[in-house]
């Protein structure tokens, strides 16, 4: 795609402008005469001289100095030399005319100012053109002089401002400044064209394309008649804003205005060739090349023109445009452009020096936005190595286009490859970002899939199978073995080893298929292969097959040394020290200097706990200058310094120097590895073994949430537990660390795990752990020791408790006896690389002590175990007796609650006999009542009959008969409110108190049966046939509490009346009958009352509620009359 370098229009713009700025400061000194008169000076003559034909400057200064001619006419002199291009003329007479014209008239200081800005303008221009740096700062130099001497004259004049300004912008670091005066002009004269011309060139190097343009439209509408350049910078904005149609209008507009005009040709050729059709390329070249013809040192023609024979590969062509168009302009852009055109040509020839030093130097002149030589550049760096920085100029390309396809597909390669973790993690951003603009892309997966092989092996196998899939269903091509290697090395990473062995059988035979084309590297890959596969087969534990392989690939290639070194994993594994020994110094007569060979000898030797021999093999490592930086090799010797204060024969004064060695290979690793866990973890046990605690549990802390898959940090935070005596958390990280990384077969952790059951009191959950270890390693006599160091403490414990039980003393006397065997055994037999076998035989001495001492422990238990068996005969002897006692009282009251509820069942059957037909109702109509003056009375409310009576017995002689009832009744009362007085205190005040909801439901009962309201309703005649109670039992039975006395439900003994009475014995027998309904209703087994039925129902209850109120009424009256006798009233009432 061509472009348009904005650096030339505005070298046009500034053409453009100058043009109309000089014809507007010359319209005073060029007039349309064909002479020039300088006066004589004293006479009235005149010397006239054709502008045409003028003569040597040497002589026209002459004759000014000798005449003393005004200033002014030194400056027209010197501006029709200019005309007709005799530059060192017009310098000359400029230059004269500072010292020697005569300025002794009006306004000549204008005259000066216009001398010194026209030479100044010319100087301007000659830099402009000037090539070489130091020539051009002393024209800049100066002009800058002589604006600075016009500035002192004439500061304000529009004219001066505007060359000035045009200097300004120029020079290139001044286009405020030039902003500044173009503004200022156009504030004394809005409609000046070179200021209007000027704004917009510095909008437009300001990246505002659309106020530029108004700038131009503004110029255009002053002066419709303007230059073709007008047009031309208009075109360029349109272009820059997007309008290629416009833009083409305002090039061809330029174009008719100005036939000549190169500019506008090549923005026509430019567009022309973006149109990226047959004709419209042709006719652009042949744009490009009318303007070559118009104007062969046109920069921009022949970059353009470059460009297009590299497409047609003539790459001399390309060569010689660039070149000359480098050299024929002094715009950055210009140069970068032609550079670029330049080193691409060396760099398809295969010339990468001088592609190298082209691109360079294009890098060095081009601006932010063109970043093509940047990723030729980058290419150069890639064939030379340096991938740093080729990575570097890529990234320059990707912040200016950050989805460019090519940029992002090589950045991903170079980052897969490097060692910084951030970079790989660009480099998996970025071939993600391919692989989804392009899912096609093969490569990209390829190469994402290799990155996300140490990050994400599911995501891997996915990438590797999707590019799998697509070889075979896009490309149509079989599917290299290096993939299906790669694929079966993810499976076996992820465990599924079926498939990693399916994957490696067809690799095989891929290669076995290949192998035609070139034996050589598909034999070289089917080693590599077998490799692979006899891992697999140690992971299933076929080991005979994988020997059988590693063997195979020794004998073609004695040299593999991985071969041997899982050999001789496999022989330590089967705890054959010796063998494995062998193997790994067969691999070391293959390459001495082979680091994992001498690190594994290493191990071998830590693991028997010969500290020295390994230390010296990891030394060893690190003197290599190869290896030097080996951070496993450090971690090891700093693990050697540490481990040394856990033998027995260390020397506790150089605990802290060794403890401080650790400490420096530990942080030796950190420096090299920022991010390496177990260096952090040894720094973590230093600080534990200092006694730094808390310290060290923050970094096993930190450790732990960086990586859960690492045991040693868990059991380390399980050790800082137990020393911060947190057993309960170190019981728990221990069997959690079982749990997970070991399945409860780990020795060293149930030692760990036992250790924190004994220091917490927990002896028997610590041997029980113990006993779990000693299935797992019967021979391991650590194991043993401290199996009898917690049987005999266990022993101890229960024979100097005086509450022990005989068997607990006898078990305890017999693990002693256990424990003392073990001790003497361990004595001589034991591993005095574990513990001191001193302490074993001091151990067996205590058990020994104890046990000349078991006898009497032994005595006492059993006199303590007699008392209590006797003790406990005894008390189950007077148990039992207890026990049948209990038995014959429940007997004998089980016998009396029998034949009392016999009894009663008898009573009740009889009651039930005598009660079943003991009330009828009939309904009968009221008569009419006449009503009466004054308070209501009680027994006016209707007519109870009785047997004895007819039916005219109640009326108006009830009522007195009734009222003295309740008078005597009252009466009597009181008197037995006296006796209980007398007898009980106070229970006439506690009735008062306590009994107003008794007293209320005895009125109700009175009310509900004895009585009938004053109303309109229905009402019932009650007709009896039970025996009334006497006056005495009455109100006895009302005043005791039911159970007392008379038997609830039966009916008074005393069948007798008081017809005296009245109403009133005939509500007091009515309420009797009630209370045995009452009695009936709560005795009867069938729960069967005989009650009214319907409204009758209804009008007994508001008859209730009626008297109810009445009667309190009655009282409150009876209250206001006789107050002293209140308390009598109530007591006979109740």
């Amino acid at each position: 795609t061509f472009s348009l370098v904005p650096d030339p229009l505005r070298t046009r713009c500034f053409g453009a402008c100058e043009g109309v700025r000089r014809d507007t400061m010359t319209s005073r000194y060029i007039s349309s005469a064909t002479s020039i008169e300088i006066p004589l000076r004293d006479t009235d003559e005149v010397i006239e001289l054709d502008v045409e034909q003028l003569p040597d400057g040497e002589e026209v200064i002459s004759i000014l100095k000798d005449e003393r001619a005004p200033l002014h006419i030194w400056v027209a002199l010197a501006l029709h030399y200019y005309k007709q291009g005799k530059f060192d003329d017009f310098v000359s007479v400029l230059e004269t005319s500072r010292t020697d014209a005569d300025v002794s008239y009006k306004d000549h200081e204008k005259d000066q100012m216009v001398a010194l800005d026209t030479l100044a303008a010319h100087y301007v221009q000659l830099a402009r053109k000037e090539k070489q740096k130091e020539k051009r700062k002393e024209l800049f130099a100066q002009a800058t002089l002589l604006y600075t001497t016009a500035d002192k004259i004439v500061m304000y004049d529009p004219n001066h401002l505007l060359g000035r300004a045009y200097f300004c912008l120029l020079e290139g670091d001044k286009m405020d400044q030039a902003e500044a005066q173009f503004n200022f002009v156009l504030q004394q004269s809005p409609e000046s064209i070179p200021a209007l011309l000027g704004k917009a060139c510095i909008s437009f190097n300001k990246k505002d394309f659309k106020g530029a343009l108004a700038f131009y439209k503004k110029a255009l509408r002053t002066n419709p008649n303007c230059p073709g350049a007008v047009r031309l910078g208009m075109g360029h904005c349109f272009l820059k804003l997007g309008n290629s149609e416009k833009a083409r209008l305002a090039f061809q507009r330029a174009l008719d205005l100005d036939k000549k005009c190169v500019g506008a040709l090549v923005g026509l050729a430019v567009l022309e060739l973006n149109s990226k059709n047959h004709d419209s390329i042709k006719k652009g070249v042949e744009l490009l090349s009318k303007a070559y013809t118009i104007d062969s040192s046109y920069p921009m023609v022949l970059n353009h023109l470059a460009d297009h024979f590299f497409f047609k590969k003539d790459y001399a062509k390309v060569q010689h445009l660039a070149l000359h168009a480098f050299h024929g302009t002094d715009v950055e852009a210009m140069q970068a452009e032609s550079c670029y055109q330049l080193a691409r040509a060396f760099h398809i020839q295969g010339d990468h020096d001088q592609a190298f030093q082209y691109y360079y130097q294009a890098t060095q002149f081009a601006s932010g936005g063109y970043v093509l030589p940047h990723y030729g550049l980058g290419q150069m760096y890639i064939a030379r190595g340096d991938t740093e920085n080729a990575a570097l100029c890529l990234e320059k390309v990707l912040a200016s286009q950050p989805n460019n396809y090519e940029t992002l597909k090589i950045l991903g390669s170079l980052y897969a490859s490097s060692p910084d973790p951030k970079k790989r993690e660009a480099a998996r951003g970025h071939l993600k970002k391919v692989t989804e603009e392009t899912p096609d892309d093969v490569e990209a997966l390829i190469e994402l899939a290799g990155i996300l092989e140490q990050m994400d092996i599911s995501a891997s196998l996915q990438a590797y199978e999707k590019a799998s899939q697509m070889l075979k269903d896009t490309v149509g091509a079989e599917v290299p073995p290096e993939i299906l290697n790669n694929i079966a090395a993810l499976h076996f990473r992820c465990g599924d080893y079926e498939k990693a062995k399916s994957y490696y059988e067809q690799t095989l035979e891929r290669c076995r298929q290949e192998r035609l084309q070139d034996e050589m590297y598909y034999s070289n890959i089917t080693v590599s292969i077998n490799y692979n596969l006899a891992r697999l087969y140690e992971e299933l534990c076929d080991f005979e097959r994988a020997e059988q392989l590693y063997k195979g690939i020794l004998k073609e290639h004695p040299s593999y040394v991985d071969c041997y070194l899982r050999l001789g994993c496999m022989a330590r594994d089967r705890e054959q020290i010796y063998e494995a020994s062998d193997w790994f110094k067969e691999a070391l007569q293959k390459n001495q200097e082979h680091a994992d060979a001498w690190a594994l000898i290493g191990n071998l030797h830590l693991a028997k706990h010969e500290w020295g021999p390994g230390q010296k093999k990891f030394e060893r490592i690190l003197k290599n200058p190869e290896t030097k930086s080996d951070t496993y090799s450090n971690l090891s010797l700093g693990n050697v310094w540490l481990q040394t204060l856990h033998t027995s024969a260390r020397d506790r004064a150089k605990d802290k120097k060794h403890l401080e060695r650790a400490l420096d290979y530990y942080k030796d690793v950190l420096r090299k590895d920022s991010r390496n866990l177990y260096a952090a973890n040894g720094i973590g046990s230093v600080l534990a073994h200092k006694g730094f605690f808390r310290e060290a549990r923050d970094v096993f802390a930190q450790v732990r949430e960086a990586t859960a898959d690492m045991p040693d940090v868990w059991l380390n935070l399980a050790h800082i537990y137990v020393e911060q005596k947190q057993y309960i958390s170190a019981i728990q990280m221990y069997e959690n660390c079982l749990k997970k990384f070991y399945s409860f077969h780990n020795t060293d952790v149930l030692l760990y795990l036992a250790r924190a059951y004994f220091m917490s009191g927990r002896l028997e959950d610590c041997k029980t752990t113990l006993l779990k270890a000693r299935h797992i390693a019967p021979n391991d006599s650590l194991l043993l020791f401290n199996l009898a160091l917690v049987e005999q403490r266990s022993a101890i414990a229960v024979l100097r408790n005086e509450m022990s039980k005989l068997p607990q003393v006898v078990g305890a006397v017999r693990e002693l006896e256990m424990a003392q065997r073990f001790f003497v055994y361990l004595s001589k037999e034991g591993d005095h690389m574990k513990f001191d076998l001193n302490f074993a035989t001091h151990e067996a001495r205590k058990c020994a002590d104890y046990l000349s001492q078991a006898q009497h422990h032994v005595s006492r238990a059993r006199k303590v175990d007699d008392e209590e068996r006797l003790m406990r005969e005894r008390q189950e002897k007077e148990r039992e007796l207890i026990r049948q006692k209990h038995i014959e009282e429940e007997q004998e009251k089980a016998r009396e609650r029998d034949l009392q509820s016999q009894k009663m069942e008898e009573a009740r059957q009889q009651f039930k006999l005598k009660t079943q037909n003991l009330l009828q109702f009939r309904e009968e109509t009221p008569e009419p009542k006449a009503k009466t003056p004054g308070r209501k009375k009680k027994g006016a409310a209707g007519d109870i009959y009785s047997e004895g009576e007819g039916d005219g017995g109640g009326g108006e002689t009830a009522a007195p008969s009734a009222k003295k009832k309740r008078r005597r009744s009252r009466k009597k009362v009181t008197s037995s409110e006296q006796v209980d007085s007398d007898t009980g205190g106070d229970s006439k005040r506690k009735r008062r108190k306590s009994g107003a909801g008794g007293r209320d439901k005895k009125r109700a009962k009175i009310n509900e049966e004895g009585e009938e309201t004053q109303s309109g309703r229905k009402k019932k005649r009650v007709i009896s046939k039970a025996f009334i109670s006497d006056e005495e039992d009455s109100s006895g039975e009302e005043g005791k509490p039911r159970g007392e006395g008379v038997e609830p439900g039966l009916p008074s003994s005393s069948p007798t009346p008081r017809a005296e009475e009245g109403s009133s014995a005939s509500s007091q027998s009515e309420s009797e009958e009630s209370e045995v309904e009452e009695t009936n209703h709560q005795d009867n087994g069938s729960g069967v009352e005989e009650e009214p039925q319907g409204e009758g129902l209804k009008e007994k209850e508001e008859a209730m509620e009626s008297t109810q109120k009445e009667s309190e009424d009655e009282e409150q009256g009876e209250g206001q009359r006789s107050p002293d006798k209140s308390d009598e009233n109530e007591a006979a009432m109740e």
